[in-house]
């Protein structure tokens, strides 16, 4: 086979399965380890993939999609199935923090539904809108700085009023996750600080996180792995990518939910 040939199906590969490993393919192409590592070398300059120790994944994508408006209608089911799993992590009398996230947006939808005896503070206007309706829970609204792309609040005003707070749990949205180089991030700065105060007054935190964020990056870092308690996913993640989260600080993967612990 030649190596043009070879290169266009690691790339293929890369594509289809979000990652592949180098020991994987030096079995399938019947080639070096070194010599499949130089392939990724050559793909990688030409921008067709981004490599990774032991391997190499889809290059990491930055959409652009600032306004919360272009993301809510987009893969609902997974962020509903991400959503009914951090339900499970509730219980009665918790003080629980939603950020602004499409994901927080489908679990407030269920709160409002449940019987939960909580209270669910939220700097999202939408959150706010679900609870115009009888529910167990209650809400409290921070204000603030109001940024219509965001559909929230942000800013010193509403940092100040998070420093009064102390969470069970706080549930945090992402643009992007590069495990590899210890980030999570989002798109607007203001955001980014608001969401780090919060992460600050939380005894437990968890990141909503569609796996396909693993390959996207926002404009601005605003925590680090170790600083959540864990993730919630609506499927298990690329093997390297696992492999990693473990390597940094998570310790393990529930059996029937995808929800990765600190």
């Amino acid at each position: 086979m030649f190596a043009e040939e070879r290169h266009e199906q690691i790339v293929a590969l890369v594509n289809r399965n979000g990652s592949v490993r180098v020991k994987e393919l030096s079995e399938l192409f019947q080639i070096t380890e070194d010599s499949i590592r130089k392939d990724l070398t050559i793909l990688e300059r030409k921008g067709l993939l981004k490599k990774t120790y032991g391997g190499a994944m889809r290059k990491r994508v930055n959409l652009h999609d600032l306004n919360v408006s272009q993301r809510k209608d987009r893969n609902t089911q997974a962020k509903q199935m991400i959503a009914s799993k951090a339900m499970k992590l509730i219980k009665d009398d918790d003080m629980v923090f939603l950020d602004i996230s499409t994901a927080n947006l489908e679990l407030a939808r269920l709160i409002v539904k449940s019987t939960l005896n909580i209270i669910v503070v939220t700097n999202m206007v939408d959150i706010m809108l679900e609870f115009m309706v009888p529910t167990v829970s209650r809400l409290i609204m921070l204000g603030g700085s109001f940024s219509s792309g965001r559909d929230g609040f942000t800013g010193s005003l509403t940092d100040r009023q998070l420093e009064d707070f102390r969470f069970d749990l706080a549930f945090m949205g992402a643009v992007g996750v590069d495990v590899f180089d210890n980030s999570v991030s989002t798109y607007m700065v203001e955001d980014g600080i608001t969401k780090r105060a919060a992460l600050n007054r939380s005894k437990a935190a968890y990141m909503m996180l569609e796996t396909r964020k693993f390959n996207a990056d926002g404009t601005y870092k605003y925590a680090g792995l170790d600083n959540f308690s864990g993730a919630i996913l609506e499927s298990a993640p690329p093997s390297d990518i696992e492999e990693k989260l473990i390597a940094v600080s998570y310790t393990h993967l529930r059996a029937h939910e995808t929800v990765l612990d600190l």
